[in-house]
Parts: structure tokens; sequence; C-alpha cells
């Protein structure tokens, strides 16, 4: 399928960097169907399991839709994500024997699934990072990385209930593609970077537009971080088991309707480069957690405005790594 953004003319360099300019003058972009599976994909999870009192469990999610139970392959495993990545390589390791095990399995029906990561050191999040977007603003691609945060405490769930808040009469949708920091860096060098990368995953930033454009003096903090405004998951896909992470189909459909249909190609700063950004002012630890940026097609800039109101469900979806279906309440 094949998206067209209408250009202004001081944009067409803007256009030229990202893609193609068709005959009309309009802006093009290739959008890719979903990718086949590979059999050799680790998407970690993590995971509740009915009456189990110990809380959280870790899992390997196999193609076909079963569970790896990696608590019960090996209960020497830490119950979460972020201590797991902290063990590093050998984690990674014992995760693969598992599914190479076969045991241990759950079905999705026993389990609910969380955030495959929880309480990250860092929410690290990415403003004005499509080209698309840019185009839909009629503003300039920023020359360095605009850079602002969540709190972790607005992380949920793939599936979970998204709060409208009272506070706010403009709540927007955001699909992102977040990456998640499998060790601890800081000065990072780009040849480098992928290293640092444990995998990839779905975010959703919701975002409440009156307090990020027109209130507290027009910081984008409050407006990002409402408890539940960061949906995340549903899994995180390690990176040796995508195509290619910068060229992926990426769209964001309310009550069914596509909103945004775009490709991971338009990031105008790509994984690499943001954890050098980054990684000069602040130690990076795994477990933290980027979100690189919305493509065009969030409601704010419709004309009219369109806003989230209780009652909606949203899906974000990226290629080869999954979808977030979340009800506004």
């Amino acid at each position: 399928m094949q998206a067209l953004v209408q250009a202004t003319p001081f944009l067409r360099l803007v256009q030229l960097r990202a893609g193609t300019i068709c005959s009309q003058g309009s802006y093009c972009f290739q959008v890719r169907q979903l990718s086949a599976s590979k059999s050799s994909r680790m998407r970690l999870i993590q995971f509740l399991t009915v009456g189990d009192q110990n809380g959280v469990r870790l899992g390997v999610e196999k193609d076909g839709g079963n569970i790896i139970d990696l608590n019960s392959f090996d209960s020497s495993l830490p119950r979460t994500m972020k201590e797991f990545l902290e063990i590093g390589d050998t984690a990674l390791e014992t995760a693969r024997r598992a599914v190479d095990c076969g045991k241990y399995t759950r079905c999705h029906s026993e389990i609910t699934l969380l955030s495959p990561i929880t309480n990250p050191d860092k929410v690290v999040c990415v403003g004005m990072n499509y080209m698309d977007h840019c185009v839909e603003q009629n503003v300039a691609v920023p020359k360095e990385p605009v850079i602002f945060s969540k709190f972790g405490s607005s992380i949920v769930g793939p599936y979970s209930d998204i709060i409208h808040p009272e506070e706010s009469n403009e709540v927007d949708w955001e699909v992102e593609l977040a990456f998640v920091i499998g060790k601890k860096g800081k000065h990072i060098k780009k040849e480098e970077a992928m290293d640092y990368v444990a995998g990839f995953t779905v975010a959703h930033d919701v975002s409440a537009r009156d307090w990020q454009m027109k209130r507290n003096g027009k910081q984008w903090l409050l407006g990002k971080t409402f408890d539940t405004f960061c949906p995340l998951g549903p899994a995180i896909v390690t990176r040796d088991a995508l195509s290619d992470p910068h060229n992926l189909g990426i769209r964001c459909r309310v009550n069914k309707e596509i909103m945004q249909n775009s490709n991971t190609n338009q990031l105008i700063f790509k994984t690499e480069e943001l954890i050098v950004w980054v990684s000069q002012f602040v130690t990076l630890n795994p477990g933290d957690v980027f979100l690189t940026g919305t493509p065009s097609g969030v409601g704010v800039f419709r004309k009219p405005p369109v806003f989230l109101k209780r009652g909606d469900t949203v899906e974000c979806e990226i290629d080869e790594i999954g979808t977030l279906r979340n009800t506004i309440i």
C-alpha cells in the first residue's frame, strides 16, 4: 500500500532526503505488509499467571503462540526483565536453551501479558523524529535530536486500559518504535551502539496536547506522563530477529480506522544516533527504554483536530514486532 503526503515547496529538500518525490510533487513512501515469522525470533515477555503468589515471571513467546516459562526452566533466573537484562549474555543464552528444550510451555489463555519492561531507570523520548511528521506540521527537520521524558509510572501492558484524565480534553495517539538498552554504557561510539540494544518493542506515546502545547509553559513532560500514558509490548524482539528495524511498516488505528500509516525508514535520527547522542549526557543502564518518535497522522494536526474519547480502542502496530491494543476509559 502506498501513502501520499502533500508537501509545501520549501520542504522538498526534506522529502528528497527521506525518499521519493512523485511526479505530481507529492511525497511517496512504501508501507510494507507484515513479514513472515522467523523461527529463530526471540520474543521476551513479562507475564502473570493465575494463582501465582510469586508475581511477575519471564518468558519467551514462541512462533505459534505458546509461552516458554523461563522461571520454570531455570529457577535461578530473576523475575523481572530489568534484572534479566542486567545479567547480560548469560541470561539470553539460558533463554535460548529454554526455547530449544521446548518444555515448560504455557498457553496465552493461562497468562496475563505485562509490559515487557517495567520500572526502567529512564524512559527517553524523541520528538520530531519522522520526516513525514515534520511535513504534516510544516516545520524544519531538527538538526539535533529533540529529547524529553516520561516517568516510568506511565508504563502499562500491551492490552491494559488507558485512563483518560479528567484534567485533559485533548488526548492524542502516537505509535512509536521503541528499543530497550541491554547493557550499561556512557559516551558510546556509533559503530558499537547496536551492541547496547537488547531488542525492540512497540510503544504508544499517549499525549495530552493541551498540557503539552498550551499549559505549563508549553513544557512537554506533564502532557506526556499521565498514568497509563505509555503502553509497551507485546514483547521485546531481539535485534538479530528483525530484518531491519529501520525499514518496518508502522501504523495506528483508532476504532479500526487507520490514522497513522508509515515506515520506520522515515526516522531522522535512527537507533545508533540516538544512543550516541543521549549517552553523552547520561549513563545508559539495562532496561532503559527509548521511544523513537511518531510518524504523521496524529490527531492534533488534523483539520479539524481529532482527539481520543472514553470507549475508543487504539491499536499500535509495527511489522515483525506486534500490536498494542488499548481501550480508553
